[in-house]
């Protein structure tokens, strides 16, 4: 087995090296996936209310070390500190949501249609389950993921993020802390296209059951044709782009600040994060001068301190928001928000700007006004701190702009007409809607999920994400002592048809 040397640095500070040790090859993927298929039906054997016990201990270990996890989320992508609190808060609730599962897991007893015979459903795990996660939420999606696969009675094989490589041992380690057998969870670092290799191995040997993957579109195609070959359905949860309609009655102060929040939160590198605010015309005018005075006015840089975001989080985002997606700005777009354009140095500062600049990977927020229907930039996810703003004349043009992209992760509608909101949730192609606030935020005990380019319709959290992560199982009972044939052997009843009443 063969291994490549990695760095891990610290996007706030360049010269910060967060993580350095040994990346997997393909082998090493296969290998992890064979460990787990070993340990898989010791596990599965373990009374689900003590694997229950496990998610409860493990979300207490979490919870102990809250603060040094999430200076570590700061540290290795850049994150706010809040928000990195918020984030790790996430693990705890999805623990404290799941431990209560271990001791329901409900089936259900079903009448038979013929005497002396029992009908019953059972949840049984689905075996072994790989798991892929994207670094922007590098703690909290995992969780996700991890908690209800092995709640459920399955082991699992993760690969974090290769440039999230610290939070993956970090956060292995404390799953681990918190009582799991060997071999239940395996964290394995990689890259992607060694990822892929590994996998495609491991399922063509049968020792992967479910694959879970969040990332960009493009792969999760690529997933998604890969599990195919082998009739296996991944959980898929993909980008966005995530649209907030404005009507005319709308708070806009309000609505601002959900842009705010939604569009320039964790420097736009959500998949929830607002892609184009779609402006009724009344107001248009109005709520681009808004935002633009509230977006120049955030303060943006060192995430240890009170600012709205810090930096991207890797080199590449970095590379890719400056040479491909500032460049879908066109010449009928107004640009606002700062003093600058692209990445924030010395030569081209933003006003007001916390920090060192110079030390890491920082850009200015942009509002893109005039976004049309057709325009590259309203089809696009753009991630980085970049929102557009079109404007609609009636509903139909605002749900045109809402769906024309074809994503539908998450969308929100800032209105105090109830009419208009339910209308918009019946019309609005999103697997998530809010009303009055942001497209960003999600809570643990609601499904999470998307479609189209947003995912293939699995959902994740709350109670929904146990068809994931385990298979129903029927069983029928027949202790008639006789051989009893479902839709032959059954007594019908009589009643006479050809009644009628009189008058």
């Amino acid at each position: 087995m063969s291994v490549v040397h990695h760095l891990s640095t610290n996007p706030a500070d360049r010269d910060d090296v967060v993580w350095e040790g040994p990346v997997a090859d393909a082998e090493a993927f296969e290998a992890a996936a064979r460990a787990a298929r070993a340990a898989q039906p010791g596990w599965a054997a373990t009374p689900a209310p003590r694997r229950g016990r496990a998610i409860q201990q493990i979300g207490r270990t979490v919870e102990a070390n809250k603060e040094a996890l999430a200076r570590l989320v700061t540290r290795e992508i850049g994150k706010p500190y809040p928000e990195a609190l918020g984030e790790v808060q996430e693990i705890v609730d999805t623990c404290d949501f799941f431990l209560g599962e271990g001791r329901r897991l409900y089936g259900q007893t079903v009448p038979s249609e013929m005497p002396d015979k029992q009908l019953f459903t059972f949840r049984v795990p689905v075996g072994v389950v790989a798991i892929i996660t994207a670094g922007n939420f590098p703690v909290a999606v995992p969780s996700w993921y991890l908690v209800p696969a092995l709640l459920c009675g399955n082991t699992v094989v993760w690969k974090p993020a290769d440039y999230t490589p610290a939070l993956g041992e970090a956060l292995g380690a404390l799953f681990q802390a918190g009582g799991l057998p060997e071999g239940v969870l395996s964290v394995v670092q990689a890259d992607g296209p060694t990822t892929f290799a590994g996998l495609e191995r491991a399922l063509d040997e049968g020792l992967v059951d479910k694959v879970g993957f969040t990332g960009s579109s493009a792969v999760g195609r690529e997933i998604g044709a890969l599990c195919g070959r082998h009739l296996q359905s991944p959980c898929l949860e993909l980008g966005g782009k995530n649209p907030m309609v404005v009507t005319a009655d709308a708070d806009l102060d309000l609505a601002v600040e959900g842009a705010l929040f939604g569009g320039f939160g964790t420097a736009g590198q959500r998949c929830t994060s607002l892609g184009t605010a779609i402006v009724a015309a009344e107001v248009y005018e109005d709520f681009v001068a808004r935002l633009t005075r509230a977006v120049e006015a955030a303060p943006i840089g060192d995430p240890m301190q009170d600012v709205l975001y810090g930096p991207l989080i890797h080199e590449k985002f970095l590379e890719r928001f400056l040479d491909e997606h500032l460049g879908l700005i066109r010449d009928h777009h107004a640009v606002s928000g700062s003093t600058g354009l692209g990445r924030i140095t010395a030569e081209n500062p933003r006003a007001g700007f916390v920090g060192d600049h110079e030390r890491g990977l920082y850009v200015h927020p942009t509002i893109v006004a005039g976004v049309r229907i057709d325009d590259e930039i309203a089809n696009t996810e753009t991630f980085g701190p970049l929102v557009g703003v079109a404007r609609y004349e009636g509903f139909d043009e605002a749900i045109a702009l809402a769906n024309g992209h074809g994503y539908g992760l998450s969308s929100a509608i800032y209105t105090r007409d109830a009419t208009t909101a339910l209308r918009f949730r019946e019309r609005v192609s999103a697997g998530m809607v809010s009303v009055n606030n942001s497209t960003s935020g999600a809570e643990a005990h609601l499904p999470f999920g998307g479609n189209g380019k947003s995912g293939n319709g699995s959902r994740q959290s709350g109670i929904w994400v146990l068809d994931q992560f385990t298979r129903w199982q029927s069983m029928n009972w027949d202790y008639a002592g006789k051989l009893q044939k479902a839709q032959m052997d059954v007594a019908d009843v009589d009643a006479d048809l050809a009644f009628r009443l009189e008058g």
